[in-house]
């Protein structure tokens, strides 16, 4: 045999078969590679209830990092560099407003950050006391209804491709929140208007006093900078006697000592604690919005029934 012509009609069969799987592969339609996601827009929320609302809103098209944490008094922080280098790297930062941040311009300042600075509170009608604006708006479920609308207006201008992500993301809270307010409602409305009473450690509930019909005595004002005064104490020590407050309750944010002298001279019942300005940490009772205000709730009907 010729090796010569063996190798030469070998060659050719090769070729035949290499060509005849090339023209296959052309034929075959390319699998179309799936597309990478999209990077997360970078966002800061002031405080950890804020912090919370906005994850909720911006879904996993979002990045948040919160400034004050959970259990943490937005009144008294003092910003750190590391929060400065969190407002510079943002696209968007989440403020309440109202006064509640008094340090966050400065912070704002001194990061240089390019982002847009968005108040959630914007369009809430303040409440007003002897001390100015009560910052502490989202006690007031309809309130939170306002942030989270401002909240998805803002992700839509920052992102618009990831619109509809946010307002369904919005819809969605929206309806929760309305059920939640009504739920408190029903709460307090099986309390006697007589046991409505109850004092607390600052006063922070102001709006869900205003909203649900619960009065709140408070030996501090609506900040935490200031400690209570000696007669601040003794004029609620009075007025829980006058008034036959039911219960006191401990905050998450605030020395227990006011609540707990205060219960000491009155013969009221320490209620329990409520979170006021901050959220739980992740294994505590408060890690979101609506856990907060179902446990208030939980702890003032408590106490306060009959």
């Amino acid at each position: 045999m010729d090796s010569s012509r063996a190798t030469s009609s070998d060659f050719r069969l090769l070729s035949r078969r290499a060509a005849l799987a090339t023209l296959a592969l052309l034929a075959s339609p390319l699998r179309a590679q799936p597309a990478p996601p999209p990077p997360k827009l970078p966002v800061v929320a002031s405080f950890s209830i804020l912090g919370d609302l906005v994850r909720i809103v911006g879904g996993d098209r979002i990045e948040v990092a919160t400034i004050v944490g959970p259990n943490g008094d937005a009144h008294v922080y003092q910003p750190s560099p590391q929060d400065g280098r969190r407002l510079a790297a943002a696209k968007l930062v989440f403020v309440n407003g109202l006064g509640f941040e008094g340090w966050i311009d400065r912070l704002v300042a001194a990061s240089k950050t390019k982002a847009r600075i968005v108040t959630a509170s914007r369009a809430v009608t303040p409440r007003k006391d002897g001390e100015g604006v009560d910052p502490h708006a989202w006690q007031d479920v309809a309130n939170v209804k306002i942030y989270v609308a401002n909240i998805r207006d803002a992700l839509i201008d920052a992102d618009p491709d990831g619109a509809e992500r946010y307002k369904a993301n919005a819809a969605e809270y929206l309806h929760a929140l309305g059920g939640l307010d009504a739920e408190i409602v029903a709460a307090i409305d099986a309390i006697p208007h007589a046991r409505r009473r109850v004092v607390s450690t600052h006063d922070a509930f102001g709006y869900f006093a205003a909203r649900y019909g619960v009065e709140f005595i408070a030996p501090q004002g609506v900040s935490t900078d200031a400690e209570a005064s000696a007669r601040d104490i003794a004029r609620i020590v009075d007025a829980v006697k006058m008034h036959k407050v039911a219960a006191v309750f401990l905050e998450n944010i605030v020395d227990p000592r006011f609540a707990k002298r205060i219960a000491a001279e009155t013969g009221a019942k320490v209620g329990g604690t409520l979170y006021s300005d901050a959220l739980s940490p992740p294994d505590g009772p408060a890690p979101s919005y609506l856990r907060l205000m179902r446990f208030n709730v939980k702890q003032l009907t408590e106490a306060l029934a009959p």
